[in-house]
């Protein structure tokens, strides 16, 4: 009778060491999204070409991650979500390392692309396996424990693409150490699935069931309300934000280094959320949580605009981190239960939405910066994530209207 308690406990011992090792596995998929927008800069002057122009590592690597989700997710649903987190960490490895040797800009752009194509298979797999292990009650609390990760890498890579950026090791030192990053949590990780249960067999992974399953997902009308909202927030935030230290730079002269460590305090803001996640839920509810974030983020930018003080930029950055994870972590949780039954193709296409909209994003921010400066740029984020937050709760007060 004593032994069915000992065997949960240590089943759930083990669920809590695999979220962290995932969570180690996000720090550096989230330094791997960061770290190119302290470097654009440095870029620019060692390719000789303008900072819009340098945003192409930005893109490439969201176009190539957003569409390998749809690649990832069916598969993850049939061989193991974890297995496949594993064969991609050691992809990342490989082409940060890629990265890192590339003789020239065009060659680092298809370096980043194939570098994207291998993350697609972290972060949002690792939020389907949580999906899977973790029960809805306790998700949202988990979700943000393993945000952590995510943040924490957030914060470092933005820190080390501004660090890197004015020392002689440059782009090649950052990506270097990205890669052996990837391969340190890779073997690890190894290690731990291959002691994981083989999962059960699914249905043939042709072409026409991929199809099959993505169209299953897109067919349901709450699940395209959560897609649309966090392509928004790509388009809004992600893509803007890729320019913020070079903004910082231009505008006040800070250096590179000081400019994305002060931008990095958005990812302070997030896990300032992650740990105070279970409190907030449950004061808040999720309607208010999103329509609070929206105007939050909303606000900062254009704060960034407003204020001619550099110094508030770090406040405003952590602020814009807490506000965008209110927003953020009840999208994630929702795109973990919009389809239970193909949990890793539902995760894919929300993230494949999310990083099709940060590619757009960068893509229009670039050309803003290029063309018509910052101005239109903070404000358009601004305006863009405040509606975005206030159309999403008003889809959440409907929904709960219309649950039985």
């Amino acid at each position: 009778m004593n032994l069915e308690p000992a065997s949960i406990a240590a089943r759930e011992a083990e669920r809590d060491s695999t979220i962290l090792l995932l969570a180690c596995a996000a720090f550096f998929s989230g330094a791997a999204l960061r770290v190119c927008d302290g470097l654009l800069p440095r870029l620019a002057r060692d390719f000789a070409i303008t900072p819009g122009a340098a945003g192409q590592v930005v893109i490439s690597f969201a176009v190539a991650y957003g569409l390998m989700q749809l690649v990832f997710g069916p598969l993850g649903d049939r061989y193991g979500k974890a297995r496949l987190m594993c064969a991609a960490l050691f992809g990342c490895a490989g082409g940060a390392a890629a990265s890192a040797l590339a003789p020239g800009f065009e060659a680092l752009v298809w370096t980043r692309m194939l570098w994207g194509m291998a993350a697609a298979g972290v972060i949002p797999l690792a939020m389907a396996w949580i999906g899977d292990n973790v029960p809805y009650a306790q998700r949202q609390a988990t979700l943000a424990r393993f945000l952590t990760g995510t943040l924490s890498g957030m914060m470092a890579g933005q820190l080390a693409g501004g660090l890197f950026a004015e020392i002689a090791a440059g782009w090649r030192g950052a990506f270097f150490t990205l890669a052996a990053g990837f391969t340190l949590v890779a073997t690890l990780l190894l290690r731990r699935v291959r002691r994981m249960p083989t999962p059960a067999p699914a249905a043939p992974a042709t072409p026409g069931h991929f199809g099959r399953g993505l169209w299953s997902v897109l067919q349901l009308p709450w699940a395209r309300r959560v897609l649309l909202a966090v392509g928004a927030e790509g388009i809004f935030l992600l893509g803007p934000m890729a320019f913020l230290p070079t903004y910082l730079h231009d505008r006040h002269g800070l250096s590179l280094a000081l400019a994305s460590g002060l931008i990095a305090l958005y990812a302070a803001g997030g896990l300032l959320y992650a740990v105070s996640a279970r409190r907030i839920v449950a004061t808040l509810g999720e309607r208010r949580m999103v329509l609070a974030g929206g105007l939050i983020v909303g606000a900062t930018f254009v704060g960034l605009w407003l204020s001619p003080w550099w110094i508030t930029a770090g406040p405003l950055a952590l602020i814009m981190g807490f506000g965008t994870y209110l927003f953020h972590n009840t999208l994630q949780t929702h795109a973990t239960q919009m389809a239970p039954a193909s949990r890793g193709t539902a995760v894919a296409l929300f993230a494949f939405c999310l990083f099709g909209g940060q590619a757009l994003g960068v893509t229009l921010a670039g050309w803003s910066v290029d063309h018509l400066g910052y101005t239109p740029l903070l404000l358009t984020a601004g305006a863009g994530l405040a509606l975005a937050g206030w159309t999403f709760a008003g889809a959440l007060g409907r929904r709960a209207l219309e649950a039985p």
